[in-house]
């Protein structure tokens, strides 16, 4: 499991650390697996073209001290100094000892400007990698104008970009970007991930993330801000029958879906439930004779939810309509609740806060927005802000759909993210199949954020099956859930 710490977190940590051991020595260990990770990035090291953008932390500290072992490998380093009064003397004086050097006035981009493209851009655009030390995990809002005016340099030479602890311009807790940010091919973080480097739009900027370990694990709380899930703690939630399993043991999930408009909702909801593990799935709605003739196991009724038999769960709003009755009728019903698609404008808040059985809110950032009250843009622009906000405002765990999910509980505490998913899920009826996959789990005994959790990752690896980089629809994303479930387990 990957674990994420705010940034309050780990500067309380790296603080204790510090005091346990000779000055100097926690940072000697970032920057021998800072300059290791680019070693491993160029592939030669020898007569490569390397350029620091040094800030005026620990940051810029790091970038200095691996840009020495650098240099003393045989790389031309240049380093740039954003504010060369603050730079970090042992760092500067390490790097001019191995054989570096300071280009521009020490001013930046700035002074550099002034003579045309400049030796700093000059230096930027020969590079063969660029090292982001700009600012640290405490920096916030955007990068200044000088530092952008060097991000776009970059952005502009096309060399491999490795960002120190993470990408300059992003923030480090939330994963919100409020301005220009540099977009690393390679983020090289210290002790442990920080949740900007998990959550989107900051994980778009990170690239791939490698972690450092420098001594941190034994001084951090036992409970992260953040955790991302990985095969084998999927595999531990998932439910496996026994031998005196039965059906009803299994799990029985009831699926209110669909209307005469869109039965197809009715039908992709009940294939996610039944490749999800579920012994049994109960239809209620008008779309029975489009789930039977394609799903006959599926028990039909007529009835309503109340009078269609004994469920462990269900799943309301996939294709509903304006049927607020059938949302109120489930939300009413003492086992745990999934709400989906027009269930989550139908369902009313008051209904959902008195609900004693836990609830399950799946949401994209669109009826997210609409249920706060915000614009869409913002809800995608400060992800986990908006899934803490709303599942605070419902009283319920909610299941924040993306590029990187989110499922944050009502009671607070660690939140869930996964990023197995691709744009292919971006397809109509895949958020269906979601559901039913997430209500046969929790059909099965799961939490609310353990079936949230599972199915997020689940589904996101049957996307990537389903498609193989190639355009695919949500009934075989659902086809693809059984290959998913195996890879998971084996």
């Amino acid at each position: 499991m990957r674990t994420a710490y705010s940034v309050e977190t780990v500067r309380a940590a790296e603080r204790e650390l510090m005091a346990r051991l000779p000055e100097g020595a926690l940072m000697q260990r970032a920057a021998a697996g800072l300059a290791a990770a680019c070693a491993d990035l160029i592939g030669r090291v020898y007569a490569s073209r390397v350029v620091l953008l040094v800030g005026s932390g620990d940051n810029g500290g790091d970038a200095l001290y691996a840009g020495a072992r650098l240099a003393r490998r045989g790389a031309a380093v240049a380093a740039v100094l954003l504010a060369p009064e603050r730079a970090h003397a042992g760092g500067l004086a390490a790097l001019l000892r191995a054989g570096g050097r300071v280009v521009g006035s020490g001013a930046g981009a700035g002074a550099a400007a002034s003579a045309g493209v400049g030796a700093v851009e000059e230096a930027i655009l020969r590079a063969d990698l660029v090292v982001d030390g700009i600012v640290g995990i405490g920096g916030t809002g955007g990068l200044r104008p000088e530092a952008a005016q060097l991000a776009a340099c970059v952005e502009e030479s096309g060399a491999a970009v490795v960002a120190v602890d993470l990408p300059s311009g992003v923030d480090a807790d939330t994963g919100e970007v409020r301005g220009a940010a540099v977009r690393a091919d390679l983020t090289v973080t210290f002790g442990t991930h920080k949740p900007g480097l998990l959550i989107d739009p900051a994980r778009e900027y990170a690239g791939s993330v490698r972690l450092v370990d420098i001594g941190l694990g034994d001084v951090l709380p036992e409970e992260p801000e953040l955790e991302a899930l990985q095969h084998a703690d999927v595999a531990a939630l998932l439910p496996v029958p026994g031998a005196e399993s039965d059906k009803y043991r299994r799990g029985v999930v009831g699926i209110a879906a669909g209307s005469a408009r869109y039965p197809g909702a009715a039908v992709l909801a009940v294939s996610g439930a039944l490749r999800g593990g579920a012994g049994a799935v109960r239809y209620v709605g008008p779309a029975g004779d489009a789930v039977v003739s394609r799903f006959p196991e599926t028990l039909v009724s007529d009835q309503g939810p109340a009078k269609a038999g004994r469920v462990q769960a269900w799943v309301v709003g996939p294709g509903a309509g304006d049927d607020a009755s059938t949302v109120a009728e489930v939300l009413e019903a003492d086992v745990p609740v999934l709400v989906d698609a027009d269930g989550l404008r139908l369902a009313e808040r008051d209904a959902v806060r008195a609900r004693s059985a836990p609830t399950l809110m799946t949401p994209h950032a669109g009826e997210a927005a609409a249920l706060l009250g915000v614009a869409r843009e913002e809800v995608e622009g400060a992800r986990l802000a908006s899934a803490r906000e709303l599942a605070s405002r419902y009283g319920a765990t909610v299941l924040l759909k993306g590029s990187t999910t989110l499922v944050a509980d009502s009671r607070g505490g660690v939140v869930r993210v996964n990023a197995t998913g691709t744009p292919w899920l971006a397809t109509a009826g895949s958020g269906d199949v979601l559901s039913g996959l997430a209500g046969s789990l929790l059909a099965s005994g799961l939490s609310a954020l353990d079936a949230g959790s599972a199915a997020a990752y689940l589904h996101g690896l049957a996307g990537r099956f389903a498609a193989d980089g190639a355009p695919a629809g949500a009934h075989d994303v659902a086809e693809a859930i059984p290959g998913a479930w195996r890879d998971v387990r084996d």
